[in-house]
């Protein structure tokens, strides 16, 4: 009881942030700056923008319906839940730090309550998985705190002091060199947490053996810290590196989403389905991220949101048909729909929703991510067309092999259908699914501004030009032929 008050006290404060938060100007809001050590140049400087704004409400809303979902867990009750009020208090300074070192000292804190929820409330193979996750962060995290601690030397260069403070980091001029290192050591980094292929191999692991609870965290909020931290850091502080290293980014993401698609439509564990599936739509936040327009920057971070939802009551249903039948297997079911008619229409929803059919939420940050690719990169982008269709195969595919037909299996005869408490669960997100989808205005409205303050800063520092309809990508204006 007293770590759900916590939470709905944060998504009531999240909320709060909402209603104030001023649409329209670009630029952080609600700052807050402590000086820790001067000489050093590093303060507690938080802030949010639009971007940082919809993570920390999603961040919000996801907690509560996690908390409520643990009632599989029972023992060392106190520790897990003290674990999970940990883990959110590192995810919401990850989202409004503005300061690179206290963003990376809340980036650790995420890795410790993840690896022990993990680690000891996981399943049979707990601690490999948890073990795995822990090497896989901990060496994005050297790669980061590397690249941290490059640019606040090279900041001292020029300002005669080191700092740490990311809107002050804004005025250092980076050479192209040292830009294509640090965007590397960020981009591992984040990649890593993405993930990106081919840095994805611990994803499915941690989302087989973590409780339900961990996996609607994992999937829903702590993959968008690396895709954030690509949006905030790599774009912004190194958009040289950015502009050049756009087709490898857009490469790479076009490779996950096929091939996270591609493996999910072979497997035979519904939760590793899942998991596999949010490599791909990983992939599209990547794609929109790299393809460097106001479409496709805005369509990534939508997507963030999108997939947090879709995905996250992905796995709370996985978890409440395991609490029934402890098995994963698809082949263990079949014919659900005629003993769990609720169930099974919710599943078939939010898998249209994660599809990307309309008017669901899925559509609009699939749909803009593909448009703002189409500007400047084509080729890409017709080939990411691919994941979509693989993504209404390995779908549909599970759903009529577990909901459709007479039912194969006699133990699930006696299935009970959803109750009370579960319909309340993912009553907010079936609502959110179709509300996103209906009416993406407000988060569109929010985010816009800081994309075009990010976009702005990449074509005022290079040569680059962000495409628009009737022009050619990427082309400076002098050299757009008609």
């Amino acid at each position: 009881p007293v770590a759900l008050a916590l939470s709905l006290l944060t998504l009531g404060a999240a909320c709060r942030l909402l209603a104030s938060f001023e649409v329209g100007p670009a630029g952080f809001q609600f700052q807050e700056q402590v000086i820790w050590y001067e000489p050093w140049g590093v303060s507690y400087h938080l802030g949010v923008d639009g971007i940082s704004l919809l993570m920390v409400l999603l961040t919000a809303f996801l907690f509560p319906i996690a908390l409520l979902a643990s009632t599989a867990i029972t023992h060392r009750v106190k520790g897990y839940f003290a674990s999970m009020l940990f883990l959110e208090a590192g995810i919401l300074g990850v989202f409004v730090a503005l300061d690179l070192l206290v963003f990376f000292a809340f980036w650790e804190v995420m890795l410790v309550p993840m690896y022990f929820i993990i680690g000891m409330w996981g399943g049979e193979r707990r601690v490999y998985a948890a073990v795995k996750f822990f090497l896989f962060t901990a060496l994005g995290s050297a790669l980061m705190l590397a690249g941290i601690l490059a640019l606040a030397l090279l900041a001292g260069d020029q300002l005669g002091r080191p700092t740490f403070d990311f809107v002050e980091l804004l005025g250092i001029d980076l050479g192209r060199t040292a830009q294509f290192w640090m965007f590397g050591a960020f981009a591992l980094s984040f990649g890593i947490k993405v993930p990106l292929f081919p840095l994805h191999t611990w994803l499915p692991d941690a989302h087989v053996e973590a409780p339900t609870a961990g996996s609607v965290i994992l999937a829903g909020v702590l993959l968008k810290m690396g895709a954030y931290g690509l949006i905030r850091f790599n774009l912004t502080l190194f958009p040289e590196a950015s502009v050049d290293l756009m087709p490898v980014l857009a490469a790479l993401a076009v490779i996950g989403i096929i091939y996270g698609a591609v493996v999910a439509t072979v497997q035979t564990d519904i939760k590793r389905l899942v998991a596999y599936s949010s490599v791909s739509h990983l992939g599209f936040v990547v794609l929109g991220i790299f393809a460097l327009t106001t479409q496709g920057l805005q369509g990534g971070v939508v997507q963030m949101v999108n997939h947090g939802l879709t995905t996250g009551a992905l796995f709370l249903l996985v978890g409440m048909i395991y609490e029934r039948r402890h098995t994963r297997r698809i082949a263990d079911y079949g014919g659900l729909a005629t003993v769990m008619p609720v169930f099974a229409g919710i599943f078939l929803f939010i898998s249209l929703g994660s599809i990307g059919l309309p008017p669901l939420n899925g559509f609009v940050g699939e749909f803009l991510v593909l448009l703002g690719a189409y500007l400047s990169l084509p080729g890409f982008a017709v080939a990411a067309v691919l994941g979509v269709v693989l993504a209404a195969v390995y779908l549909l595919w599970a759903y009529q092999r577990m909901f459709t037909g007479p039912i194969t299996v006699e133990a699930n005869r006696g299935l009970r259908d959803l109750g009370f408490r579960e319909v309340v669960l993912l009553a907010p997100i079936v609502a959110l699914v179709l509300l996103l989808g209906i009416f993406p205005k407000p988060a569109l409205d929010r985010v816009g501004p800081a994309v075009q303050g990010i976009l702005d800063r990449i074509e005022a520092t290079t040569d680059y030009v962000v495409p628009q309809f009737g022009t050619e990508a990427g082309l400076p204006e002098a050299e757009v032929r008609p």
